[in-house]
């Protein structure tokens, strides 16, 4: 099956979330509809699921590793077609901890194999055809990941 994604305007969707595990959950929830109203599902397969545990982990880092008492995370989302490249999927995670930047590690972490942490950044680094970090105004930081899509139609 074919999925057509109609693009002739990138596609954006911003919301400001509670950093608080039901922030986390109403983040997943929130990037799992827009992409649906834009019409990226499971008929995509791989690049939309991918898509949502990029989500469910950058949500669950901001909450855990980026909370600051008192504010909450963002997430932004972005459709857009490259010429020559096909449709992207950009997801940004913004939370206020610019002193807390993430760290690939540079070994896969010595955790028991029933530990329910520490995998987070290798997950995105598996799953994102590119992700990365950048600083934001005043002192918080933006981390973001990037799907292509063109290979899922």
């Amino acid at each position: 099956m074919t999925t057509e994604i109609p693009l002739d305007n990138p596609r954006r969707h911003t919301v400001t979330l509670a950093a608080t595990p039901k922030g986390a959950s109403l983040c997943r929830a929130t990037a799992r509809s827009q992409l649906a109203l834009w019409g990226v599902d499971s008929t995509f397969g791989e690049p939309f699921h991918s898509a949502l545990i990029i989500v469910a982990e950058l949500a669950s880092n901001a909450i855990w590793h980026g909370r600051v008492a008192g504010r909450g995370f963002e997430l932004h989302l972005r459709l857009t077609t490259l010429v020559r490249r096909g449709a992207t999927l950009r997801i940004e995670i913004s939370d206020c901890r610019g002193d807390r930047f993430p760290v690939l590690p540079a070994l896969p972490p010595a955790r028991s194999s029933d530990a329910q942490s520490g995998r987070g950044l290798v997950l995105i680094d598996a799953l994102a055809d590119r992700w990365g970090a950048v600083p934001r105004h005043p002192s918080a930081k933006t981390v973001w990941a990037e799907l292509d899509l063109a290979d899922a139609r």
